[in-house]
């Protein structure tokens, strides 16, 4: 779901081939998706049984630089070694500046994005607050960067923790003065090997706040599914993440991408 973030609020606009509509419009209002059966490859346009990699089917997921190990484990990047799957797409999206963050899902915690997606990355997982501390030149240098604080704070989101509700405000101005400190040295050589130029400590960086429009946080978490069933419907209670929250359960929407629906409203 494409988002963007107007005075602190997170706006949701939900695409479905040549229809859009805005879903925080539609918080409190009945909704239904219907699933007709096919899953269409994003890059190969031919159908597949089941998704890979964001909704690719599998011989594109194998072949694609965007579905490589190396987009989940950035430190594993070998785009120097000349052995990208498409250099071109690394060209344009690894082997530029990204950001390494802090961010409040249900806890604190450590991720990487490129430059110009921190907002839409923050969205995405759920986060309350974010807060950019190292800007570096590559993909590959902001995993090895990930890959040391991770050891002190973790890089993954809880999802169900992060959709019970709205964490209490965290001072990761602090959290990130204490990695800088732990962290210093294995900091201070990753800074050396690259150049300074290359690694660059965010010390007055602002931290930004998130909310997300939900009426009523779900009081258990259940995963809905169109691979369960072809019919997801009700009110929408809520959107936190990429999720749609829902009386009897959350619609994980970025995990169907390429699923073929129908929305009614």
């Amino acid at each position: 779901m494409p988002v963007k973030l107007s005075e602190g609020q997170a706006q949701y606009t939900l695409k479905l081939d040549h229809f859009e509509t805005e879903l925080n419009q539609l918080l409190g209002n009945k909704i239904k998706f219907s699933f007709v059966g096919e899953i269409i490859c994003p890059s190969c346009q031919k159908k597949t049984k089941k998704s890979y990699s964001g909704g690719f089917c599998f011989p594109c997921s194998q072949k694609l630089a965007c579905c490589d190990i190396c987009i989940v484990k950035p430190e594993t990047c070998h785009f120097a070694k000349g052995t990208c799957r498409e250099p071109d797409w690394g060209e344009a999206n690894c082997m530029i500046p990204h950001y390494v963050y802090l961010s409040n899902t249900s806890a604190v915690k450590v991720g990487i994005t490129r430059q110009k997606q921190l907002i839409t990355r923050w969205v995405d997982q759920g986060a309350t607050q974010g807060l950019p501390i190292l800007k570096v030149q590559t993909r590959y240098i902001s995993g090895r960067v990930e890959k040391v604080i991770s050891e002190l704070v973790s890089d993954k989101t809880n999802w169900r923790e992060m959709l019970k509700g709205k964490p209490n405000d965290l001072d990761l101005s602090h959290h990130r003065d204490m990695l800088f400190e732990s962290c210093g040295e294995e900091l201070d050589e990753l800074e050396s090997e690259f150049g300074e130029e290359n690694v660059v400590f965010l010390e007055n960086e602002p931290i930004t706040s998130i909310n997300y429009p939900v009426l009523e946080y779900p009081k258990k978490v259940a995963s809905l599914s169109f691979d369960k069933t072809s019919v997801i419907e009700g009110e929408l209670l809520g959107i936190k993440g990429q999720y749609l929250f829902f009386p009897q359960g959350v619609l994980n929407i970025r995990k169907f991408t390429s699923y073929v629906v129908e929305f009614d409203i």
